[in-house]
């Protein structure tokens, strides 16, 4: 599960990532955002101003998306569907089929934020990205000019149990190819490698938390190195 995710706005490895990867069409709505810190959480409460902004959904445009994919249109607005669908995870499902083909996106963040249950507790680990991370995505448009979107989880990695034992993020490889392949909707076998197969691309520093927006930590901070597959 992705259930949270964070963006320095004015982190100059956000803007350093987009030109290394091609992405220096869109570095301008990243330099608009309002500096500072911004958190990204999905749609619960039916919320569809829940958004994550910037979703890049080309090499050249981006977009502001309700995290949450199970959406329908109403009038000037989203509505957000009961289905439980801010990660796409089984990717086989005829639910996620299409979109995975020809509707990927990538959100670039800083920091995520993951939970495990341990006994009756639920506990936070806030893992802030060595420069910045790339995340797959999928999303959908709809008639009104509005966005959903989902973050593309998969199977578990055993580098990353520790902090969710039942799915990753779907990193994504900091390559300006993959990146071309991976927004072009390109039967790309890369791309099926990627998802077949999982990586973390970038290092993190973990901590436990109290909660992912307070950051107030509740251990010592650990690594979780790059590179490392299943």
């Amino acid at each position: 599960m992705c259930g949270f995710i964070q963006r320095v706005t004015d982190s100059p490895a956000v803007i350093a990532l987009l030109e290394q990867i091609g992405l220096g069409d869109v570095v301008p709505s990243f330099q608009q955002e309002k500096e500072g810190i911004l958190n990204f959480y999905p749609a619960f409460g039916k919320n569809p101003d829940r958004q994550i902004k910037n979703v890049i959904i080309s090499p050249n445009k981006t977009v502001n998306a309700t995290w949450w994919y199970d959406c329908q249109e109403s009038g000037d607005s989203l509505n957000v569907g009961r289905r439980t669908t801010f990660n796409a995870r089984d990717l086989d499902s005829p639910y996620w089929k299409s979109a995975v083909k020809h509707c990927r996106a990538l959100v670039i963040a800083t920091a995520l934020g993951e939970s495990k249950q341990v006994q009756k507790k639920k506990e936070h680990y806030l893992m802030e990205a060595d420069s910045a991370v790339l995340i797959g995505a999928v999303y959908r448009e709809f008639s009104n000019g509005l966005y959903s979107t989902a973050v593309i989880t998969r199977p578990p990695h055993p580098a990353f149990k520790k902090y969710h034992e039942q799915s990753i993020p779907c990193f994504l490889p900091h390559d300006k190819q993959f990146i071309s392949a991976w927004l072009s909707g390109a039967d790309d076998a890369a791309v099926k490698a990627e998802l077949n197969n999982p990586k973390i691309h970038t290092g993190f520093t973990v901590t436990k938390v109290k909660t992912f927006k307070g950051g107030v930590a509740l251990s010592e901070s650990e690594r979780l190195s790059a590179n490392r597959q299943q």
